[in-house]
């Protein structure tokens, strides 16, 4: 397939798996990448572990190798504990710059990551350039066909995840009967769904109500840090007693889809990539 010029940098989770998979599958040569400390979900694929406080020379030396473009998946972890000793001099130099990023919202960090690798000579793509399927079209992805009480709930929830995300601080709501029961923040999408499942007054038994709504933050560099929905955001919404999980269409991936879709049909939920309106 000739020499790879597309490096993965991975994430946690399924989703480097799934672009991997992708990749291979439309016979586009890749090199996969890891900062230390992470575990990524690779089948059979070989991964080259980099040193947060060597990010900058491991960079141009992806750059040196021929990779021309990079793209970044899965879920990063700001890092908890540098190694002073580790440093090497070109990083050290961006430190300032790149802690200075990690104390703003996940957007703003990436985006400061993505402008650094960019100046070493790197183009940084999302995945809607690298495998477009990956982000679902407009359409229902379960049977169960959403109420009008549940898109007057959708709605309420985008016009929330609107709100919020122009701060940079979350890319998901849960609305049940107009009432926000909570919003997304720094824990991520199933703590906001266990704590809704612990707080909220359960609907009656054997009915449903409620939904959870993803989507992109407003001015979002889209190449990073998408929303997902996966089998465990099924269960989690199951066990909060939700109705269904909407999220804008290509704008949020759809994790293990054939999964997720038959859990949500097991669980009896509806699940709906609503066309974008902005």
């Amino acid at each position: 397939m000739g020499d790879p010029t597309l490096a993965i940098i991975a994430g946690s989770g399924v989703l480097p798996r799934m672009l991997s998979r992708a990749l291979e599958a439309a016979g586009r040569p890749y090199l996969c990448c890891h900062p230390h400390g992470v575990e990524v979900e690779l089948e059979e694929a070989e991964t080259e572990e980099f040193y947060f406080e060597r990010s900058i020379s491991f960079f141009r030396s992806l750059e040196h190798r021929g990779i021309r473009q990079v793209v970044m998946v899965g879920k990063f972890q700001r890092p908890r504990v540098l190694n002073p000793l580790r440093f090497e001099g070109s990083t050290l130099m961006a430190a300032p710059r790149i802690l200075a990023s990690l104390r703003k919202g996940d957007d703003a960090s990436l985006r400061a990551l993505a402008e650094i690798i960019e100046e070493l000579g790197l183009e940084v793509v999302g995945v809607e350039e690298v495998a477009p399927h990956l982000l679902p079209e407009p359409g229902l992805y379960a049977s169960r066909v959403p109420s009008e009480a549940d898109r007057a709930d959708v709605q309420r929830a985008s016009d929330i995840v609107e709100a919020i995300s122009a701060v940079d601080v979350g890319q998901g709501a849960v609305v049940a009967g107009g009432l926000c029961l909570a919003t997304e923040s720094l824990p991520g999408t199933d703590a906001m769904l266990e704590w809704v499942a612990s707080t909220r007054v359960r609907p009656p038994e054997g009915t449903r109500s409620g939904v959870l709504y993803k989507a992109p933050k407003t001015n979002q560099d889209r190449r990073m840090d998408l929303p997902a929905i996966g089998p465990v955001t099924v269960a989690k919404a199951a066990e909060a007693g939700l109705a269904g999980i909407a999220w804008e269409a290509r704008g949020a991936l759809l994790l293990d889809a054939e999964q997720t879709m038959a859990d949500a049909e097991r669980h009896g939920l509806f699940l709906w990539a609503r066309p974008a309106l902005r």
